[in-house]
C-alpha cells in the first residue's frame, strides 16, 4: 500500500521544509521536496498547515506492568503514547516482579508483543546479585541495564561497591544510571525529623532539599568516574541540576562515552510550582530551583544535554497523598512531552529544529536502533503531525493514561498531535487511538 503525506512543514535533521513524504507499506520511500503530483497513490493525507515529524523515541518510561496493573499497564500508557506522538519507547525494570531475571525480561517482550500500541523496548535491571547475568542479555534486544544508585525499592538499589564496579567492569550494555546518594538523603531526613520534632512526613516543597542538589552531584559524580575508570558506557538519567551538567561535554554523540538525559518534568517546572501543584509534581530526583531549570533548558542548546524523555511514571492520586516523605514520586507525562518542548520553541528556549535531535535523531543514534528516528528512504514510516494552531485545553477525556490525571491538567497549549503513524499505520489520529494497532521490538545494532 502507497500512501502519500502532502504538503507538510518537515522538521527533521536540522532544518525546515515544505515537501511530501510518501509511504509504502511499513517503510518510508521518498521524501519529497514540494509536491508530487505524478504518481497515484492508495491514499493521501493532506498535511497542509501542519508540521510533519519523525515519530518521537522515549528512551525512559515506566509502564507498570508486570504487579501494579491497577494504574497503568502496556495498553494503556502505549495509547497515551500514540496519542501524544511517542512511536517507540524503553521500558524500565522497577515492576512487580522487577525485570532482574532473563525470564521475566522475556515475559515483558511478549506482554509488549500482545498489547503495545507503538513500538517497545525494555532494560534489564542491575542488582548486588545479578551481574553475571548480563553476559547472557541480548545486544540487539536490550537497549541497556538500569543501575540504581540511590534510593530504590527491594533489591534494585546496588550499594555494594564491589558489585558496582564489578558491573562498570563488565557490564556488555550501556548503562543508565539513576544517581541519588542514599546516605545524604537519609542524613537530610534525619535533619528534617529533628528539625521538626520526629514529624514522619514534611510539607512537599521541601523535597528538593532532602533529595538534595547534593544528593545528585554526588551520585552522579561517582558514576561518571566510575565509567571514566572503567570504561563503560555511562547514560545518566534524569539530571535535575545545573551543577551536574559540569559533568558533560559538548561534542558529537558517537563521540560520547557519557550521556545525559534531561526529562519534561524538570524542564517545565521547578520549587515555585509546589504551592500550585503540590506532590502532583513529586518525582526522584525532585524538581529543582527555577535557576536549575533555566540550566537544564540552556544545555539543551549547547550540547551538555544529549536526550529528553519523560519518566513517565503513572500513579493514583490517592498514592499522591501526603508530603515529602508519603506520597508516590511520579507522574504521568507521554502524553505532553512533544507539545511541552514545541511550546518551550516557541518561547526561545531552543530552536524548532533542535526537537528532532532531542527526541528522534540522538535517542536513535545512542541506542543504535535500526531504520528508526529519522525521516529518511528506507527507514520505518514512524512520524507525527502536529497542528501549531491546535489551541486545546487539557482535561478530562483529553488525556489518556489509565491514572486518570495529569500535573498538565487545565493547561492550554497552542500545539496539538493532530496524527501518529507507526510502521506507516495510523495509531492516533484526532482523539482517537485506534484498535488493533500494534508496535514492533525495536531492534539494536549493537
Amino acid at each position: 500500500m502507497k500512501t502519500i503525506i502532502r504538503n507538510a512543514t518537515i522538521v527533521n535533521e536540522g532544518r525546515q521544509w515544505v515537501g511530501s513524504v510518501v509511504i509504502e507499506d511499513e517503510m518510508i520511500q521518498q521524501v519529497l521536496e514540494g509536491d508530487d503530483s505524478s504518481q497515484t497513490y492508495d491514499s493521501e493525507i493532506d498535511a497542509t498547515g501542519l508540521y510533519l515529524f519523525p515519530g518521537v523515541i522515549d528512551d525512559h518510561v515506566h509502564f507498570r506492568e508486570p504487579g501494579m496493573t491497577y494504574k497503568a499497564d502496556i495498553a494503556s500508557e502505549s495509547r497515551t503514547a500514540a496519542a501524544g506522538g511517542v512511536t517507540s519507547y524503553m521500558e524500565m525494570p522497577n515492576t512487580n516482579p522487577q525485570t532482574t531475571t532473563l525470564e521475566l525480561l522475556e515475559d515483558k517482550f511478549q506482554r509488549a508483543a500482545a498489547q503495545s500500541r507503538v513500538n517497545y523496548s525494555f532494560f534489564f535491571g542491575a542488582t548486588n546479585d545479578n551481574v553475571d547475568t548480563l553476559q547472557a542479555l541480548n545486544p540487539q534486544r536490550v537497549p541497556g541495564v538500569k543501575v540504581f544508585m540511590g534510593s530504590s525499592t527491594g533489591n534494585m538499589l546496588v550499594d555494594r561497591e564491589e558489585s558496582l564496579r564489578k558491573l562498570f567492569e563488565t557490564s556488555p550494555l550501556l548503562l543508565m544510571a539513576h544517581c541519588e546518594d542514599t546516605g545524604i538523603i537519609n542524613a537530610n531526613i534525619r535533619a528534617f525529623k529533628k528539625r521538626y520534632k520526629g514529624q514522619n512526613d514534611f510539607p512537599v516543597r521541601y523535597h528538593s532539599r532532602i533529595r538534595s542538589v547534593e544528593a545528585c552531584y554526588a551520585s552522579s559524580s561517582m558514576a561518571v568516574q566510575l565509567a571514566k575508570e572503567t570504561g563503560a558506557r555511562l547514560h545518566i538519567a534524569h539530571v535535575s541540576t545545573a551543577r551536574e551538567l559540569e559533568l558533560f561535554e559538548n561534542k558529537p554523540i558517537e563521540e560520547k562515552q557519557i550521556t545525559a538525559e534531561v526529562v519534561i518534568a524538570h524542564l517545565m517546572f521547578s520549587t515555585e510550582d509546589y504551592d500550585r501543584l503540590g506532590t502532583r509534581i513529586k518525582c526522584n530526583p525532585a524538581v529543582k530551583t527555577p535557576e536549575d531549570r533555566a540550566a537544564l533548558r540552556e544545555a539543551l542548546t549547547n550540547g551538555l544535554i544529549d536526550v529528553v524523555a519523560t519518566d513517565h511514571a503513572p500513579h493514583l492520586l490517592n498514592e499522591k497523598q501526603g508530603g515529602a516523605l508519603k506520597a508516590a514520586s511520579g507522574m504521568p507525562m507521554i502524553q505532553f512531552s512533544l507539545v511541552s518542548m514545541l511550546e518551550m520553541s516557541d518561547e526561545g528556549v531552543l530552536p524548532i529544529e533542535r526537537i528532532p535531535d532531542l527526541m528522534s535523531h540522538n535517542p536513535a543514534r545512542l541506542f543504535k536502533i535500526e531504520k528508526r528516528g529519522y525521516i529518511r528512504p528506507g527507514y520505518y514510516a514512524d512520524l507525527t503531525l502536529v497542528d501549531p494552531n491546535g489551541n486545546w485545553q487539557v482535561g478530562d477525556g483529553r488525556y489518556y493514561t489509565k491514572c486518570g490525571w495529569t500535573p498538565m491538567d487545565e493547561r492550554t497549549f497552542k500545539w496539538k498531535v493532530r496524527r501518529t503513524i507507526v510502521n506507516g499505520i495510523t495509531a492516533y489520529c484526532d482523539g482517537i487511538v485506534v484498535d488493533g494497532i500494534r508496535g514492533k521490538e525495536l531492534v539494536f545494532n549493537a
